[in-house]
């Protein structure tokens, strides 16, 4: 039955018609209980409970919609981050593992729920009905399609399409982050910062990171947006916002300290 008003929902944005809050939630509820039966997630309490309310602080700030948002950790060494629509946002543990300050993260947060704030997903998923998007997800946060037969599998899937915002898409949301981040009380320099080390890894470890640059291109250009954006603020202000905090020191360590990913199984 939640299948069939999906699809029903999809047709009708297709066609013209606006998807409503109520099937936008549902679109993502679906999609997300996908990604959860197929990807490794970390159900260590602590660890969710600090990923969901730091999550929560920057949204219920950013969403006037007052959706419930969801965060998750994914057991995937690789760096990445994605946003499914209805307020579903998942991050990698290789993504934590890289920050060097809760600012840096909560600038890849930010950045996740302006894309759901500006319904960037729920427009992707329109332009690739019928696509298995608990299989793309999966492929776009880890790699276990990374073999040349998926990547064409995926391709007639849709997922190029849906895998990747367009330039404008990416702005937007880094727009999105910089007064989320800054709204919800920290410094926003973690942004650029954060694209800076994803740059530094690419350069000394390209495969790491080859998923990041994949679905969240033009991270050159978007260091200079961001930093752009930021000296638009009162630097008497920005000096009072922390960057990060011993808890988050705590944070960092237990998820480091999570047994190791799993195995990942290469799809035919």
């Amino acid at each position: 039955m939640m299948r069939h008003a999906l699809l029903v929902a999809l047709a009708a944005a297709s066609a013209g018609c606006a998807v409503s809050l109520q099937e936008e939630v549902q679109m993502g509820a679906d999609y997300s209980a996908q990604i959860n039966a197929q990807l490794p997630i970390v159900q260590d309490a602590e660890v969710n409970r600090y990923v969901n309310v730091l999550g929560d602080s920057i949204a219920g700030l950013a969403d006037p919609r007052g959706l419930d948002y969801r965060f998750f950790v994914v057991n995937a060494p690789e760096v990445n981050a994605f946003a499914v629509p209805g307020g579903f946002i998942y991050v990698n543990r290789g993504l934590i593992d890289r920050t060097t300050s809760l600012a840096q993260l909560a600038g890849v947060l930010g950045h996740e729920i302006g894309h759901v704030v500006r319904r960037h997903s729920v427009q992707q998923m329109q332009k690739a009905q019928g696509a298995n998007f608990g299989i793309i997800l999966g492929c776009v946060l880890t790699q276990i399609c990374s073999n040349q037969a998926a990547g064409a599998a995926i391709e007639i899937g849709g997922a190029a399409v849906f895998a990747k915002f367009s330039r404008d898409d990416e702005n937007e949301a880094d727009e999105e982050a910089v007064k989320n981040v800054v709204r919800a009380g920290l410094h926003p320099k973690g942004i650029p910062e954060m694209f800076q080390i994803l740059l530094n890894e690419r350069n000394a470890r390209p495969d790491a990171v080859a998923g990041w640059f994949t679905t969240h291109p033009g991270e050159d250009d978007r260091i200079r947006h961001t930093e752009a954006l930021i000296a638009q603020y009162d630097e008497a202000i920005l000096r009072t916002l922390p960057t990060t905090t011993p808890r988050f020191a705590e944070f960092q360590a237990r998820v480091r300290a999570l047994p190791p990913p799993p195995p990942q199984e290469r799809r035919p």
